[in-house]
């Protein structure tokens, strides 16, 4: 394939997307610029805190961006370049956006509740106990997978002739291994995310208690990136993988726990600006590419024992290790957790949803692409044989930048920060919802809550100790199907919810409960195989990780039957159903 014209046909499906269906769904919903938003109305300075569109795009479109789609399309090439395109596109048009739209609409709908907690006002607090449970549980497994693999991105290795140098350059910081130079891949990263991270509460700061203005922090954010670059250049940071998991455990209590504009917010206004910088430089990089020429040695289609071997039969699971970049349950914890809280206008949400998700789909569309420049048989070996996938990234970002004159050394740095960008950032962002959800678990299970289970500290805490337990004893390969196949299915249950809020809003449901449908079928039938595999490796923690989702999803299912059918019932006795949730 031409990898120029494969960018071409895919912005365009993507932007025509957006302009015809998304608008179609904000029309038919009844977007209201008016109405105002929980981030208004409630506005206690902790997590309810209104900030500008830019602003609130940049944090929820780095939050959810994550590894996910980059690591997702990496392992899913293993079926050929097709199949995963094709999901990628038709999966975020016509259920991945919808989705992140719909969670956040209704939740700000919702006074900025979860969307577990909407699931309790549509399906009753049987379900709800079901589903955040399920998305606790999910929530973990995210984490787990993320950590694991953050540490793997700060401390990659690269030899130094595969950057095009010779063993005595200056320009990098090299160790030897085996007798052989490698380039410091991961340490440089790792300078530039403790500076950004170190220097986010000044820019916090300055952004929401000095209010100066949008653009000019915008210069700034960037020249603090290029700056954190610089000195990661000359000074990368070199920790045991071990080492690194504490550190990152301490972060994310820390930032999870204080005020989002201290930590949260400004540290992805920050990053944010390099991941746009490298989503647009892919791009060209890409089309340059095709302009002169340049074919990706990969098959269209690989369905065979290798395939099948390396991740199982394609159905269902290159539906769940694509995940989020075509369609992610997470991403409503994420919409109605933080991003609910911080919109000042109704009219932002199709942007931010819709069009939020519809360019994380560009950028599984761009790993697609550059993966695949790798060739056949290098993906093969750096992302099965050495396991390595965020490097197989950085590397397919350093030789697609290499077509627009940029070396392929820098265009590798540069594709390595962008991954921990992104892994940075939704981890924070996944421990602070966790909280919320142990939050309301709590409040809907327990008569008296005891002030111990209030405490933000506590709940933090508790979920950063699953997350660091489960992240230790497992790599992200391993944890990865499972968490594809809890991340769709959260989704499911997601649209199952909307479903019903729509049903009592008395308005139109098959956009919402036709992908609801195929998701649970396809997720469902990826647990049911996984449990199997699963018991056969003895992997007991996540054979029980994957019965605990199978038992929550069916009781979700069960509470869900029962209450569709009494609406059923409720009509045809003529009994009108009263909106539970808000409809102001």
């Amino acid at each position: 394939m031409n990898i120029g014209a494969f960018m071409a046909v895919s912005g365009l499906a993507l932007l025509m997307g957006y302009r015809f269906y998304g608008r179609y769904l904000a029309r038919l919903v009844g977007v209201n610029a008016e109405i105002p938003t929980p981030a208004l109305s409630i506005n206690d300075g902790v997590d309810y805190v209104p900030a500008k569109g830019p602003v609130v795009f940049s944090h929820h479109f780095a939050s959810i961006a994550a590894a996910g789609p980059i690591v997702g399309p990496t392992l899913a090439m293993v079926y050929g370049y097709l199949p995963t395109w094709l999901w990628i596109i038709l999966g975020v048009i016509f259920i991945g956006a919808v989705h992140d739209f719909m969670a956040l609409f209704v939740s700000l709908r919702e006074g900025g509740r979860s969307i577990a907690e909407v699931a309790r006002r549509t399906l009753g607090t049987s379900s709800f106990i079901f589903f955040v449970s399920f998305a606790i549980l999910f929530a973990v497994l995210v984490s787990a997978a993320f950590f694991q693999l953050t540490a793997m991105a700060l401390t990659s290795l690269y030899p130094l002739d595969g950057l095009g140098l010779p063993s005595d350059q200056t320009l990098i910081k090299t160790v030897v291994r085996d007798g052989h130079p490698y380039a410091q891949i991961g340490g440089m990263a790792a300078t530039s995310v403790v500076m950004i991270t170190l220097l986010a509460p000044g820019v916090g700061y300055l952004l929401y208690k000095r209010g100066v203005r949008v653009w000019v922090m915008s210069l700034l954010a960037l020249v603090l990136c290029a700056g954190s670059v610089g000195v990661g250049l000359g000074y990368p940071i070199s920790l045991p993988p071990i080492t690194w998991m504490g550190i990152i455990g301490a972060y994310t209590f820390f930032a999870s726990w204080v005020p989002v504009w201290i930590i949260l917010q400004p540290r992805d206004f920050i990053n944010v600006h390099l991941l746009y910088i490298g989503l647009l430089a892919m791009v060209m990089g890409i089309i340059g590419g095709g302009a002169v020429g340049v074919r990706a040695d990969v098959p269209a289609f690989n369905l065979n024992a290798e395939s099948i071997a390396a991740l199982g039969w394609m159905w269902p699971f290159l539906f769940v290790t694509v995940a989020c970049g075509a369609c992610s349950g997470g991403h409503a914890l994420i919409a109605s957790g933080t991003t609910s809280k911080q919109i000042s206008s109704e009219k932002h949400a199709l942007l931010i949803g819709y069009g939020g998700m519809l360019l994380e789909a560009l950028l599984a569309i761009c790993v697609t692409t550059i993966v695949a420049g790798l060739g056949f048989t290098e993906y093969k070996t750096v992302v099965w044989s050495e396991g390595n996938a965020p490097l197989a990234f950085a590397l397919g970002v350093g030789k697609t930048l290499h077509h627009v004159g940029i070396p392929t050394v820098y265009g590798t740095i540069f594709g390595i920060l962008m991954l921990e960008g992104f892994l940075i950032t939704t981890l924070d962002t996944t421990v602070r919802f966790t909280r919320y959800l142990f939050e309301e678990l709590w409040a809907a299970t327990l008569v008296m809550v005891p002030p111990l289970l209030k405490s933000r500290g506590v709940n933090t805490a508790l979920a950063i100790g699953l997350i660091v337990g489960l992240g230790f004893r497992n790599g992200y390969r391993v944890i990865w199907p499972l968490f594809g196949s809890a991340n769709q299915l959260l989704a499911a249950f997601t649209l199952i919810a909307v479903t019903a809020w729509l049903l009592q809003q008395a308005r139109k449901i098959w956009f919402v409960a036709l992908p609801a449908a195929f998701m649970t079928v396809t997720t469902l039938a990826s647990l049911i195989s996984l449990l199997g595999r699963y018991v056969e490796e003895e992997n007991w923690i996540l054979t029980l990780a994957d019965v605990l989702l199978l038992l929550l999803a069916l009781g979700v299912i069960i509470m869900t039957a029962r209450h569709f059918f009494g609406l059923r019932g409720a009509v045809a006795a003529g009994i009108p159903s009263a909106p539970q949730g808000r409809s102001d």
